[in-house]
């Protein structure tokens, strides 16, 4: 494991190597997604299909994760992809864990995807409280690759608890990396006995868990860390509602939230940046929940009003003609 300074070195020097691919001349713009299994993924497939279908636009979806997407999207090694609201505001203003401004980065808006924190424990686990969990000793826990925006706030987590991996992997314990298939495979398989990731709901990794063979139980976030989060970080709180995930939980659970953001890089063009804020304004509704559930909250209304990171002139002109923006 990384410790967070060598971690801000990689993100802001390592990644800022230059390697930018033209777009316009290859004909396919590349959208950074997150890990395989996850939603992120899912959504950027299903926007890409749309994209195709309605814009006759060429975009092909790679796994990335929210901590690295906005640097890889400045340096233009890729030209949009997802972005966390407050990790793509962070690397734009170049604050903690980013080092450098990402001053290259625009938006086609936010609200595409709330998104939960989840923290998964086996059910013949006796501790139930976050704190005690994360503060055991020998803690067998698994959790994204880092660089997840989970693994980053789980790091954060663990800091304000005073606690780390390297703490947990001393004291005999697990700090398992990896996608989102792999660290549920982990859990089920019993490698580990804690899991945490942040996923839209519903996630099929934790309705697929329910389902399973081992007994989980999703646990709520108590209410000092939440707000930690939210002073220190912008974050933002949420209710996962009773029924999410009827194997997992028997009544509503209180949760840290982020929300999705599109990223893309300066240099795409302002028809094309156009052309996919257009069809993704017109998918809103029951197209965009087809594709993920989570996507039912997207308002162009609201999507625009993100402040975070500069919106791309071609998206501005699309929520402007569809009314959405004051002209």
């Amino acid at each position: 494991m990384l410790p967070i300074l060598s971690r801000r070195i990689v993100l802001g020097g390592a990644l800022a190597m230059p390697f930018i691919r033209t777009a316009s001349a290859q004909g396919t713009y590349e959208f950074v997604a997150g890990s395989l299994g996850g939603g992120w993924y899912t959504m950027g497939a299903g926007i890409a299909a749309l994209a195709k279908d309605e814009a006759d636009l060429q975009i092909r979806v790679v796994p990335g994760g929210g901590l690295a997407n906005p640097t890889r999207i400045n340096n233009g090694q890729s030209q949009m992809g997802w972005g966390i609201d407050a990790f793509t505001a962070a690397a734009v203003r170049g604050e903690e864990p980013y080092r450098a401004k990402h001053d290259k980065i625009r938006t086609l808006g936010t609200g595409y995807s709330p998104t939960e924190h989840n923290f998964l424990r086996a059910a013949d686990k006796p501790l139930e409280d976050m704190r005690a969990i994360l503060t055991q000793r020998g803690l067998r826990i698994g959790c994204p690759q880092r660089s997840s925006t989970d693994e980053m706030t789980l790091q954060r987590i663990m800091k304000f608890i005073s606690t780390s991996p390297e703490k947990i992997r001393a004291d005999g314990g697990t700090y398992l990396n990896g996608s989102y298939n792999d660290i549920a495979a982990a859990f089920s398989d019993g490698q580990v006995d804690y899991m945490y990731c942040a996923l839209a709901k519903p996630a099929a990794v934790l309705t697929e868990i329910g389902q399973g063979r081992r007994a989980a139980r999703l646990v709520g976030f108590p209410d000092d860390i939440r707000k930690h989060l939210i002073d220190a970080y912008a974050y933002n709180q949420g209710i996962l509602p009773a029924g999410t995930y009827p194997a997992l939980q028997g009544a509503d659970l209180p949760v840290t939230t982020m929300d999705s953001v599109i990223v893309v890089h300066e240099s795409v063009p302002e028809e094309v940046a156009y052309k996919l804020t257009k069809v993704l304004i017109a998918a809103k509704g029951a197209r965009l929940t087809q594709i993920h559930a989570s996507m039912a909250a997207y308002d162009p209304a609201v999507a625009w009003k993100y402040e975070g990171a500069p919106l791309h002139p071609g998206a501005a002109r699309a929520y402007r003609e569809a009314g959405a923006m004051p002209g």
